[in-house]
């Protein structure tokens, strides 16, 4: 168990906005911070970080809550897992007890796997350093490739003994259940046989964007013909190769700050670059791109380097890639190296300003690129350029922007020689059968809008849900803020008329809102406000210090969640830029006096209304002469409402 000061100090340090932006590429946007989604494929930024209160809201899948919320959701942390990721993030030492058996075994069986992985991970490491074999075979390969001691410790580098089963043997003998070695696939078993998958093979762990070790890719270094020369973790619930790119964890931050990222084929091409100085690659580890992997680098920018080797054949199968890339909406470059070349060796043999100023020089638009690599096998036969044009054309087709595809369709009739009127009509054709479907998709659509709109009631507008809710977002934001309010004193005149006098008194927020709903005995119908509403006030009363922060770091997940939904849904209205359309929202913080006044004057309106409703019905029900009684308290009410609709300048 963590003990609560550590739990406490990790809280204080942590910055929302800071350990977001390792996983979502966040741009300022007014007070708050904002990005696309982590948790669903958009196109537009529906994710808001707030700096001020310390929470994120997602307002795609209405997904929110503070930093440690965002830890468990987007890297399916535990809680304790998510405060140590934090401690270690912000060098804070923990202060932690042992664990029981029993707990060790409540761990569920995907922590189970993660576990399995970490003890894996440091194995290796520590046969490559610490045994002979590991030293003479693993630790000299990774020199030969120009590896530094540095950066081999940094990517946790490490060697599978050259025995059948030395690490099962190992992992069984501290405890780890057969069960989650097969799971994670670093022990195979057939029957009653037990082997190590990565058998003799140097170790290259896989982690995710927070670091955490998900699967290995393991490369065999005997000349063995029936062994694959790479081999990888098989999938499992931790690890999905289709989802997961090689250096994310190392790259992520340099990605969002260059706003671009180099991707290659491969572990060493990662690593090689890395240790020359360029941070911001990754790899897809040898499988072929996916979309799943673009959107992971979406999150950190829009613009893709795609490096190639100088190998021709390799370079053609792997531009089917960049029209998977184009259809996300990301801006492509390609950059070949010299043939017999790739970014491991190119890496290794220049220095940082000269593989720097290669990759300028020589980074191409893709629609260069592959005019250059297609054109040269096309240019003296007719059809084979008709071919190599339709397909340029096919891959401009991905491009969601439409200014965009019309740019790249007049670099292609440059570069091709053909004329743009050809070019838009193969484009057209390419897209009829794509319109025809969002067409017959659209028709859909508006016909069961239609139904709707014609047979389905209109939902009422709960407005005592409303009410209740703004006086939750008031005590959260303004709860210890001393205010001058104005308040109506109900009164006889000389004529018997009632009049609402206003008094002029100093008070703390949250001690206004209390008082004036007890005065008028108002209780909150919904009862998770009803909750939030008297565990605020509590928490405002006995801390004169209250700060928000704190405040949901201290509350059950549950209400946490509810506060930020709370808290953040007006921040969507920041997500456009209002001020460059010369619209300047008026600051709630200027008005709180007023805010809060003019909010528990509607509710009293509202509450009348309903009192007056309950009146009429009792009336139409009763005939008696008690009907009398009945109708002067209707005309009280009425009166008194007239008076609170004067005073909120609300015409009846």
């Amino acid at each position: 168990m963590i003990s609560q000061s550590s739990i406490d100090l990790v809280f204080e340090t942590s910055r929302v906005e800071e350990v977001i932006g390792d996983f979502v590429q966040l741009k300022k946007a007014g007070s708050n911070f904002k990005g696309l989604s982590p948790f669903s494929d958009e196109r537009t930024p529906s994710f808001m970080v707030s700096p001020v209160k310390q929470i994120w809201k997602d307002f795609s899948t209405g997904k929110g809550g503070n930093v440690v919320a965002f830890l468990m959701e987007h890297e399916h942390f535990t809680y304790p897992e998510a405060i140590k990721y934090l401690a270690k993030k912000y060098n804070i030492e923990i202060e932690e007890t042992e664990q029981t058996n029993e707990q060790k075994e409540a761990a569920n069986e995907r922590e189970s796997l993660y576990l399995v992985s970490e003890f894996a991970n440091d194995y290796f490491q520590k046969i490559l350093h610490k045994t002979d074999q590991g030293k003479s075979i693993g630790l000299s390969y990774f020199k030969e490739r120009g590896f530094t001691e540095e950066t081999i410790k940094k990517f946790n580098l490490g060697y599978s003994l050259n025995e059948w089963q030395a690490f099962t043997d190992e992992a069984l003998k501290k405890g780890y259940n057969i069960e989650y070695l097969e799971k994670t696939g670093l022990t195979i078993v057939k029957d009653d046989k037990r082997f190590d998958r990565f058998k003799g093979r140097v170790m290259f762990p896989i982690k995710s964007m927070s670091g955490r070790v998900l699967g290995f890719g393991g490369r065999i270094l005997t000349n063995d013909k029936k062994a694959a020369k790479y081999l990888n973790s098989p999938e499992s619930d931790i690890y999905h190769k289709s989802k997961v790119l090689y250096g994310i964890y190392h790259a992520k931050q340099s990605i969002a700050k260059e706003d671009n990222c180099y991707l290659v084929e491969g572990y060493t091409d990662v690593i090689q670059f890395h240790q020359t100085g360029i941070k911001n690659v990754v790899s897809s580890s040898g499988t072929a791109l996916t979309p799943e992997q673009i959107r992971l680098i979406n999150r950190l920018t829009k613009n893709i380097t795609v490096l190639f080797d100088g190998d021709a054949a390799g370079m053609r199968a792997s531009l089917r890639g960049i029209d998977l890339i184009l259809e996300q909406g990301m801006n492509v470059k390609v950059c070949s190296f010299p043939e017999g070349e790739d970014p491991d060796s190119f890496a290794k043999q220049n220095t940082l300003e000269e593989l720097t100023l290669y990759l300028e020089d020589n980074a191409k638009d893709f629609i260069q690129f592959k005019a250059s690599v297609l054109f040269e096998d096309s240019k003296n036969d007719p059809i084979k350029k008709a071919d190599t044009v339709r397909d340029i054309v096919n891959s401009i087709s991905k491009i969601p922007d439409r200014i965009k595809k019309e740019i790249y369709i007049q670099e292609c009739a440059r570069i091709m020689d053909i004329s743009e009127e050809v070019l838009f009509s193969t484009l057209a054709q390419i897209n009829k059968k794509e319109f025809q479907e969002e067409n017959k998709k659209y028709s859909t659509e508006q016909k069961a809008f239609e139904v709707i709109k014609h047979k389905q009631p209109v939902k009422k507008v709960d407005v005592q849900y409303i009410l209740e809710r703004k006086i939750i977002e008031i005590l959260l934001l303004y709860g210890n803020k001393t205010e001058d309010f104005e308040d109506l004193v109900l009164k006889e005149n000389d004529k018997g008329e009632l009049i609402l006098e206003p008094v002029i008194h100093q008070a703390k927020v949250f001690e206004k809102v209390f008082l004036d709903l007890q005065d008028d005995e108002m209780e909150f119908t919904n009862e998770k406000f009803k909750t939030l509403y008297y565990t605020i006030i509590d928490a405002l009363n006995q801390n004169p210090e209250f700060e928000l922060k704190t405040f949901i770091n201290s509350v059950r997940q549950d209400m946490a969640s509810e506060i930020t939904s709370i808290l953040m849904d007006d921040e969507k209205y920041h997500l456009d830029n209002w001020q460059r359309m010369d619209i300047f929202p008026k600051e709630k913080q200027h008005t709180v006096a007023q805010l809060v006044s003019e909010t528990i004057l509607s509710l009293r309106c509202f509450l009348i209304d309903l009192k007056v409703k309950e009146f009429r019905l009792e009336t139409a029900q009763n005939k008696s002469d008690s009907n009398r009684n009945i109708l002067e308290e209707v005309k009280d009410y009425s009166g008194l409402k007239m008076l609170l609709s004067r005073k909120l300048n609300r015409v009846l």
